[in-house]
């Protein structure tokens, strides 16, 4: 059985084009211990920094994607790589690659051009699927901006995480004073998006990459991306879903329940997505946003391509259901079932 190293982020990601992708405290080693230690405890080989970690020490369990950390790693066994982190080109890992290592997670380059939300946006609606109007704003054209959309308007960041400085803006005064703020703290870089505001029902939806699965106790071969039951988002603050930092998805997330998963209008959101993860080529799962319109229709305007994996592995976790395994519950599996499908669809630089 080859051992298994779950990497997190040790480090913020370089800027690029001008844009800063914002870093999680503790750069996801929460989830990366939650991980390892739910494999672990289903007899997986997996390696540890430390020899007797502790349970409520989340970097006990997971190594600095530095090159430090992977050399690590390497010293002690590992021969597949869990990239529970943030990826860009030239990542560390790139360099090892072809050194005979399996990867469960995404390719580097990949996520370094679909983290840039203005270009997915442009790619997704090329392909005609439906994302909510949006513009291009920048600190050199803020203060004279002649906006297009109409309110109300969502300000995001062009590289953001998760709802992190989302926020819903209803009128000119707002979105000046809100801009001006993004600009002068520059946690973000210096460019920014508004978006249309979408009155309708939020959904996340989970895609899986193409491989084997087990479930139900059956292997199963999906040759092309596929879904996970869409999970409905509720008790929003100001029209934006909080943080799961803040508040955890178990308290304001369910999967919807059966006739709507049947639905028309999700079935066909269920299409837009899976397409969108044949154009990004997935290698492990991301998680797609969608919200409706006041007719029901639903728009892509969130594509993730490092979604939370947080689970109820360690005691003092029990709350700590991801929205891909709130998804993932509906169809059988449980937090190590989730895991180990992922970890079957590991890949590396020959495949």
């Amino acid at each position: 059985m080859k051992k298994v190293a779950i990497l997190y982020q040790a480090q913020l990601p370089p800027i690029k084009d001008g844009i800063q992708k914002p870093m999680k405290p503790g750069g996801y080693s929460d989830s990366g211990a939650d991980i390892a230690f739910e494999l672990i405890k289903n007899n997986l080989a997996v390696v540890t920094p430390v020899g007797s970690p502790d349970p409520n020490n989340d970097k006990d369990w997971v190594f600095p994607d530095t090159k430090e950390g992977i050399e690590m790693a390497l010293q002690k066994g590992a021969k597949v790589f869990w990239l529970n982190t943030v990826l860009y080109q030239d990542h560390n890992i790139e360099y090892y690659l072809n050194k005979g290592i399996d990867i469960v997670g995404q390719k580097p380059k990949s996520v370094d051009i679909f983290d840039d939300k203005m270009y997915t946006n442009n790619l997704l609606k090329s392909n005609n699927i439906p994302i909510p109007q949006n513009e291009l704003i920048t600190k050199a054209n803020h203060r004279n901006l002649e906006m297009k959309l109409v309110f109300p308007l969502v300000l995001k960041p062009i590289r953001g995480r998760g709802s992190q400085g989302v926020t819903k803006i209803d009128n000119q005064d707002e979105l000046d004073k809100n801009l001006s703020k993004l600009f002068s703290d520059n946690d973000y870089g210096n460019a920014a998006y508004v978006e249309q505001y979408l009155q309708g029902q939020e959904i996340t939806i989970s895609v899986m990459p193409k491989g084997n699965y087990m479930i139900n106790k059956k292997q199963q071969l999906f040759n092309n991306p596929w879904c996970l039951p869409a999970v409905k988002r509720y008790n929003h603050h100001n029209g934006i879903a909080p943080y799961n930092g803040t508040v955890a998805v178990m308290e304001n997330s369910e999967v919807l329940h059966e006739e709507e998963l049947q639905s028309i209008e999700i079935q066909e959101v269920y299409k837009h997505c899976i397409k969108a993860a044949e154009l990004t080529d997935i290698k492990a799962p991301i998680r797609i946003d969608c919200r409706a319109n006041t007719q029901g229709k639903y728009f892509l305007f969130d594509l993730n391509m490092k979604p939370n994996m947080t689970g109820p592995s360690r005691p003092h976790r029990k709350n700590q259901d991801s929205l891909t395994l709130l998804s993932a519950r509906k169809i059988g599996w449980t937090y190590f079932d989730l895991l180990n499908n992922m970890l079957h669809q590991k890949w590396n630089a020959d495949t």
